[in-house]
């Protein structure tokens, strides 16, 4: 998951290949809170990782239940009839589908609690269902504004005394979770008469009803309805647990890769690359409402097939066909709609999506917003939005997207990176996609498809001891771009050789060149990877360095090196460290620069890297072993040590790695489109 202040995308031009989705978050958290009150242990395999279930996990095991959780597979053993552990707070972040559902299950199972949020969760609406929850004779306080979060249930030890002769009424045109957290709570008091639901008003988003109707069966809880006016939970019911389930791949997720199939061609000229986008984990035949996506998907011209568990879309009409469409049944996806809309013909109109003024965020407002930004016309209404693309290439506009905390924000506008004028998008906050989907921007990148020359490259050469390395590292993960600290990869060469018993000589460079070629090398969180091993400490040593110059010797081995860091160009974007990064490796990088500062300088950085691990040092031979190999790497025949043509010089001998690290994003931000709007 990136986890940087913003992620600049690169204008993307093809996309093609198979994408695995996580877990439906509202088939997820449904499912986590049925197995809490249910008798048994109940194991849920795929669960959705995510900030949504982390936080329903975490108020379960408050509430007294055993939660043994391995990877995406999770052991719940439910509440049974106990009741739960209290007084206990509940700290719920922006779950609606966390706090709605807990706060009616609690209600009637008796305690005292508190249920709070992150401050958004707090102007998220919960008053109806608290109304209705009261009806019952639930005990049910706000602790700060009305009708809202956070709240306080206070019962005592014990379940209340419950008012169920005449039928629950709640409002069903705000939001649907006010009839799934009754409908999920109210077996819990079912006794010898049945329990019944009236919703006032049109009830929105039916089809997440379908969902919640559904897992109840599978917990053994049978719902008959009217119309989807009148609920009715029968007699005597009593969760039970099914003991095993699998949590269906969230639809709304599908629904960006659906429109991405959509809006990219299958290849940038690729003679051996796949054809459309494949999703896995989610089909035709889901039961959750926004599968219907591809109804919508298809109408504004892609082409769709699929089977049980997948779906494979391809490029049909294009442009995309505008349409005009009452979104009620997909509310969720819709959001996607509105980013195809700016890849269509026409003006898109899509309706009934009032519920988006109290999601996340007011979606309506934000959507228009943001839209605004790409160049788009945008006309919105209480629940509607109006979305006329730009009319042509050259009216597309850079933007710096601002998400709202808001993950689908985030997702809905990375696929305005496939843009006609070939601008670069910058998505603010791209960790909000935690909530759902923490890894869709590493889901992205791998089936979206560009040229290398246009991913971006900030080359970061410089001396021995100048600090380049650190500054470099420092910069990549400030921007979320790959890192390349070319100074190890002879060392890593070197070391690879000998691992596979090859002596460092010319009767074994070509086998040390093919070895070269396809070495798994990578630098993360500050350490040097080989394969799976951490190799950081083994390349450190003086013998990994002697290596490293007889390897650096053989002139395949030095061709085979040279495409191996080519081919860490890849998306989002790179930085690279070393001493011709900008002369001879990445000679086009668009950022380039020689990070230097007096031999002096660098002596005394030297001399106490060494005395703090203990090594003996004297400052005036490290000087002078500095000035040395500056001589020798300036004077040498192949890619000598100097700045590029085009390179800004940064002497940072009177600056700290922080202060470095900012002079080289700030030149960054100068060269990019949105640098104005980008601090908010």
């Amino acid at each position: 998951m990136y986890s940087t202040a913003f992620l600049d995308l690169p204008p993307l031009q093809a996309a093609a290949g198979e994408v695995h989705l996580p877990g439906s978050k509202s088939i997820s958290n449904r499912v986590l809170l049925l197995a809490a009150l249910s008798n048994g242990t109940t194991t849920v395999h795929d669960l959705l990782a995510s900030d949504d279930t982390r936080v329903m996990l975490d108020a379960l095991r408050q509430i007294g239940c055993t939660v043994d959780k391995a990877g995406s597979t999770v052991r719940i053993t439910g509440l049974g009839g106990r009741l739960p552990q209290s007084p206990a707070k509940l700290f719920l972040g922006n779950a609606a589908t966390a706090m709605r559902p807990l706060t009616a299950a609690l209600a009637l199972l008796g305690g005292e609690f508190e249920l709070s949020g992150v401050p958004r969760m707090h102007e998220r609406p919960i008053g109806d269902l608290i109304d209705a929850l009261r009806q019952l004779g639930c005990q049910i306080d706000y602790l700060g504004n009305d009708g809202y979060p956070p709240l306080r249930i206070a019962h005592g030890q014990g379940v209340p005394s419950l008012a169920l002769a005449e039928p629950i009424r709640v409002r069903g045109d705000v939001s649907s979770q006010f009839l799934t957290a009754l409908l999920m709570a109210l077996p819990l008091a079912a006794g010898a008469q049945a329990i019944v639901i009236e919703v006032v008003g049109e009830l929105i988003s039916k089809p997440y009803i379908a969902i919640t109707l559904q897992l109840l069966a599978r917990f053994g809880i049978v719902v008959e309805h009217q119309s989807w006016q009148r609920f009715t939970i029968a007699a005597g019911s009593r969760y039970q647990s099914p003991g095993s389930i699998h949590v269906e791949a969230d639809a709304s997720s599908a629904s960006y890769f659906i429109a991405l199939g959509a809006i990219a061609t299958s290849a940038t000229g690729q003679k051996d690359a796949k054809s459309g986008i494949k999703i896995q984990g989610v089909g035709l035949d889901s039961i959750q409402g926004d599968i219907r996506f591809v109804e919508a998907a298809r109408a504004m011209g892609a082409v769709i097939t699929g089977g049980p568990n997948w779906l494979q879309i391809e490029r049909g009409a294009w442009p995309l066909k505008a349409i005009d469409l009452d979104c009620n049944h997909i509310p969720d996806a819709a959001m996607t709609l509105a980013v195809m809309a700016l890849y269509a013909e026409g003006t898109t109109t899509l309706t009934n999506i009032a519920s988006w003024r109290v999601k996340e965020t007011d979606r309506i407002a934000a959507m228009a917003t943001e839209l605004r930004k790409l160049g788009a016309t945008v006309e919105e209404g209480a629940d509607y939005i109006r979305v006329t693309p730009p009319a042509q290439s050259a009216d597309w506009k850079a933007a710096s997207i601002h998400t709202y905390d808001d993950h689908r924000v985030a997702m809905c506008f990375s696929l305005a990176a496939f843009n006609p004028a070939r601008l670069p998008v910058r998505i603010e906050d791209p960790k909000c996609v935690a909530k759902t989907f923490p890894d869709y921007f590493e889901a992205l990148f791998s089936v979206a498809q560009v040229e290398t020359s246009h991913i971006p490259v900030i080359c970061i050469d410089g001396p021995t001891a100048s600090g380049k390395g650190t500054v470099a590292a420092a910069v990549a993960q400030r921007l979320g771009y790959r890192f390349l600290d070319s100074g190890a990869m002879y060392r890593i060469t070197a070391l690879a050789a000998l691992r596979a018993g090859f002596a460092i000589d010319a009767d074994h460079e070509a086998r040390i060149a093919t070895l070269a070629q396809t070495l798994p090398v990578r630098f993360e969180g500050g350490k040097v990877w080989l394969g799976s091993d951490d190799v950081t400490e083994a390349i450190r040593t003086e013998e990994a360095g002697m290596n490293a110059s007889r390897v650096s010797a053989l002139p395949a081995v030095r061709t085979a090196l040279v495409d191996l860091q080519h081919s860490f160009q890849r998306l989002p974007g790179l930085v690279a460290d070393g001493r011709d990064m900008g002369t001879v490796i990445f000679p086009e990088a668009p950022l380039k620069v020689y990070l230097t500062a007096s031999a002096a300088c660098r002596a005394e950085r030297r001399y106490k890297q060494l005395i703090s691990k203990g090594f003996s040092a004297n400052i005036e031979d490290l000087r002078a072993d500095l000035e040395a190999r500056d001589a020798r790497d300036s004077s040498r025949s192949v890619a000598p040590l100097k700045p590029a043509q085009d390179a800004l010089v940064l002497d940072n001998s009177d600056l700290t790695i922080e202060q470095a690290v900012e002079k080289v994003l700030a030149w960054w931000q100068e060269r990019q489109p949105f640098a104005a709007s980008a601090q908010r």
